[in-house]
């Protein structure tokens, strides 16, 4: 492992696990997507006018987010919540008699955040992870990780294969995940060696196909497209694999100041964006606009607002609120809320969201 890999993995003064510090700002950085694809979705970008008989919008910008944010970000954002449940697990097995059971309390958990998001965003996605992750717990818990990798394999090709990835490629997703971290998975993206550099330069070789199938065979949002689904998913993995390059070069201070804080508060993150976003929806008509470029505008403001609160936050507390809710909730004992002075790297990878 390279010095600052080793670095970002060494554990914290009170002896905590190791957290691995380019999970955190790959986190981060599908927190910025995901709120690009929420964001026209909270506004209702151009319904209105469709609705009263108007034409669905025709403008780059959104062209743009179609090519480039849409169907790629979810399947990184799945694909770290697997990593995350095996991370947890591995963690409660040192830490409890019966850690599925932590496990079960975190997922419901997980689902109740899910169900009082709903309130202000029906779309977000925490009520669906919660149940799949229930239903692929087992599997991650009490079956070899070959399984869990190899099962998570077939699911998400038949997901895609057969139903144009979607919700049918959740479970695929967590599964690969979970079966990765026990893999190692963490660790060679943190030194990001040959094998990274390899399947970088596989999707980048498959990203031009991807993007000319999509454009050929779908009109408008790739979600609804088996093309545009498998273009994400192909981009997603060059997105992963090309950032984690980079966190080898002297653009790693970069992204760690902008995206880290922003992953290890990603629930807080994710949760407080769909709330302000629907507030904001209910003072601008963006359901009679003809152009996604003010909800990317109000999503690139919010987001670095985002990475400069965490930041803040995060120099005086250990989780973020709502992250700090969570655990309580997993471990039905309130966590200790305030950073200690002599705390290096205070969060636990157990804990990562």
């Amino acid at each position: 492992m390279s010095a600052p890999a080793a670095a970002a993995a060494a554990p914290s003064l009170t002896g905590a696990r190791p957290r691995w510090q380019f999970l955190d700002s790959l986190r981060g950085f599908a927190v910025l997507g995901i709120l690009l694809v929420n964001a026209v979705d909270i506004t209702r970008l151009g319904m209105a006018r469709v609705m009263e008989g108007g034409a669905p919008i025709q403008d780059p910008v959104l062209d743009a987010l179609y090519l480039t944010v849409q169907t790629r970000f979810v399947p990184i954002f799945i694909f770290l919540f697997g990593i995350s449940l095996w991370i947890v697990l591995d963690g409660a097995r040192a830490r409890s008699a019966r850690p599925a059971l932590v496990l079960v309390r975190r997922l419901v958990a997980l689902s109740v955040i899910g169900g009082l998001l709903m309130l202000v965003y029906p779309g977000n996605v925490l009520i669906e992870y919660g149940i799949v992750g229930l239903l692929m717990l087992p599997v991650v818990a009490f079956l070899p990780r070959w399984v869990t990798l190899a099962g998570g394999a077939v699911l998400t090709v038949v997901a895609y294969a057969a139903f144009g990835g979607g919700l049918p490629s959740v479970p695929g997703l967590i599964l690969l995940g979970a079966g990765a971290a026990a893999y190692g998975l963490p660790r060679a993206l943190e030194s990001s060696g040959r094998t990274v550099a390899i399947v970088f330069a596989s999707a980048a070789v498959l990203t031009g196909p991807a993007l000319f199938w999509q454009l050929t065979t779908s009109n408008g949002d790739p979600r609804f497209s088996t093309a545009g689904s498998v273009a994400g998913l192909v981009m997603a993995v060059l997105y992963t694999t090309g950032l984690a390059l980079l966190w080898r070069t002297p653009a790693r201070r970069a992204i760690a100041a902008f995206f880290e804080p922003l992953g290890r508060m990603a629930l807080t993150n994710y949760v407080g964006a769909a709330v302000v976003v629907a507030l904001v929806a209910q003072v601008v008509d963006f359901g009679h606009m003809t152009g996604a470029a003010p909800v990317v505008a109000l999503a690139l403001g919010l987001i670095v607002v985002q990475s400069v609160l965490s930041r803040l936050w995060l120099k005086h507390f250990v989780y973020g609120p709502v992250e700090w809710l969570w655990r309580t909730a997993t471990w039905l004992r309130p966590a200790a809320m305030r950073r200690r002075a002599r705390v290096v790297e205070p969060a636990p990878a157990t804990e990562a969201s």
